[in-house]
């Protein structure tokens, strides 16, 4: 089974994981509110500027210039590579805090069951928890805001829960049956970027890192110290979906398991000279059995943090060919708090791999198409050998590897087509597959919680035929006959419905332990680390 979060289905991911080349990977300016009043305040008006201005004042109807302007930047943007972005002024926040670590709002992860906003999880010691909100708890009304009752997008909704420190947020919500109003003071919010880390067998640890933000390094030496302590001799990184972050913690990642100042990266590009970065100090794990998994969603930051490892010999890459992406952005600032991310230098691996793969300047949109394009010719599903069109080189130790086209794993693990094929034709299971396990986990919590491990929970639930036949129920009310599906793809929703089970009781945590239990990539890696 895919260890995929249930909200991330394949067809998203695949259109996500550009979208994610396209914020990730960049380097962010110290000086940016100031630097854009002197890069730009003393430039001649352009010609855009000056009809700009015309159309404000003489245009026989009233039009919305700034929208006009807009326009015309984004038709600049759309001629460069497809990684520049230009992020209007309401969206710099919400972006930025992508790579923050942390965010301001009320601290609740929460579903749309039978149309109607659920809480299924908070934050420990939150906000939200801190007020009173309960797990179950079904919200009506956000301040103004009427969030019951309708299908809202998950980023409107998120909008109204979140805001600055110390403000407040009116909740209007059900419970039991009864309406129940509570305020919430909004506070700070940490983001993980380490889903899991734990012991997946005596000796052998397992960390998955979802992206590299201004936290991730910390984070990671947090919990790789305690495994260490916990009596770790190997490691599997698992860096699948990780569309990348701060080049930073994926260089300060790479130097502890690189020795002897390696080179783990450089970059370089027309304006930006070649810069080396090495490793600096000891690091934690720079011997022992080391194993990383990559996908078609690995992009930018681990792909230089895979590459480095790939070019000194100092892992085996397992699953499939990465992303692709090895173009570095800088943010600017601009004066009317917009931002542009532009692209300035290229990702270049310790022996001189390119990990960008082919692009043509003004064709985002086919760019965008390669992810899907490697589902359509079946290199998700057979050994991809697509990049090895590109130049051949030669690792520290003697192996061909290939540059031009992300990193290609020196094992190949397929994709699971059927389950593909399952959401794609159904996309309502997955609706289903969160309504079912959170109503079954709320019914027979008292029964689940004396489990203590992902195992005696699977075993639990696998035993309980109910957990199926009310799945089966749900999606009959769909007009959806599971009698119809394939016995592997029935396999694959009971393994969701208990791995979101395992997330109701123990957060992403519990998700990932139980998926990787039935994990074809992490079964992989712990028959071949065990050599």
């Amino acid at each position: 089974m895919s260890q995929k979060k249930l909200q991330i289905w394949l067809p998203l991911l695949l259109a996500a994981a550009v979208f994610l080349g396209m914020i990730f990977g960049y380097k962010l300016r110290d000086n940016m509110g100031s630097y854009a009043p002197s890069f730009f305040s003393k430039q001649q008006r352009t010609s855009l500027q000056e009809i700009l201005e015309l159309v404000r004042t003489k245009y026989v109807d009233t039009v919305n210039v700034d929208s006009l302007g807009q326009l015309g930047i984004q038709n600049v943007i759309s001629q460069l590579d497809p990684h520049s972005l230009y992020i209007p002024a309401d969206h710099v926040q919400a972006v930025n805090d992508d790579l923050k670590g942390s965010f301001e709002g009320v601290g609740i992860e929460f579903g749309m069951i039978e149309d109607t906003i659920t809480v299924l999880k908070l934050f420990e010691k939150g906000p939200a928890e801190v007020a009173g909100i309960q797990v179950a708890d079904k919200i009506i009304k956000a301040n103004d805001s009427i969030v019951s009752g309708v299908k809202a997008k998950a980023d409107k909704i998120k909008k109204v829960f979140r805001g600055p420190k110390g403000t407040e947020v009116r909740v209007l919500l059900l419970r039991d049956g009864k309406q129940k109003e509570i305020v919430i003071k909004r506070g700070v919010i940490p983001v993980k970027s380490v889903d899991v880390a734990y012991m997946i067998e005596p000796g052998i640890a397992f960390i998955r890192v979802n992206k590299f933000a201004g936290n991730t390094y910390e984070e990671f030496m947090q919990n790789l110290e305690r495994l260490k302590g916990e009596g770790m001799k190997k490691l599997i990184l698992d860096l699948r979906d990780n569309g990348g972050g701060m080049l930073d913690d994926a260089i300060q990642m790479a130097d502890e398991f690189l020795s002897d100042s390696k080179d783990i990266v450089y970059t370089q590009g027309k304006s930006s000279p070649k810069q080396i970065y090495t490793a600096r100090r000891p690091g934690l794990f720079e011997e022992g059995n080391l194993v990383v998994l990559i996908d078609e969603g690995s992009a930018s930051a681990s792909e230089v943090l895979t590459g480095a490892l790939q070019d000194w010999d100092r892992a085996t890459i397992i699953g499939r060919r990465s992303f692709g992406k090895g173009l570095v952005q800088e943010q600017f600032q601009l004066s009317d708090g917009s931002a542009l991310r532009l692209t300035i230098s290229r990702y270049y691996t310790p022996i001189g791999r390119s990990i960008q793969k082919p692009y043509t300047r003004g064709e985002a949109e086919t760019y965008k198409e390669e992810i899907m394009n490697r589902f359509n010719n079946g290199s998700l599903f057979h050994n991809d050998s697509a990049n090895h069109n590109g130049k051949a080189f030669k690792t520290r130790g003697g192996r061909k590897v290939y540059g031009g086209g992300g990193i290609s794993p020196d094992i190949f693990v397929a994709a699971d087509s059927s389950e593909f094929l399952l959401f794609k034709n159904h996309e309502v299971l997955k609706e289903l597959i969160e309504e079912t396990s959170f109503f079954y986990f709320m019914t027979n919590k008292s029964k689940l919680v004396s489990s203590k491990t992902a195992q005696q929970l699977y075993d639990v639930l696998n035993a309980d035929g109910t957990l199926w036949s009310t799945l089966q129920n749900r999606a009959a009310k769909h007009d959806l006959n599971t009698e119809t599906f394939s016995p592997p793809q029935k396999q694959l929703l009971k393994n969701y419905l208990h791995s979101m089970i395992a997330r109701f009781m123990w957060g992403n945590d519990g998700f990932y332990k139980m998926a990787n239990l039935s994990d074809n990539m992490v079964i992989k890696g712990l028959e071949e680390i065990k050599k």
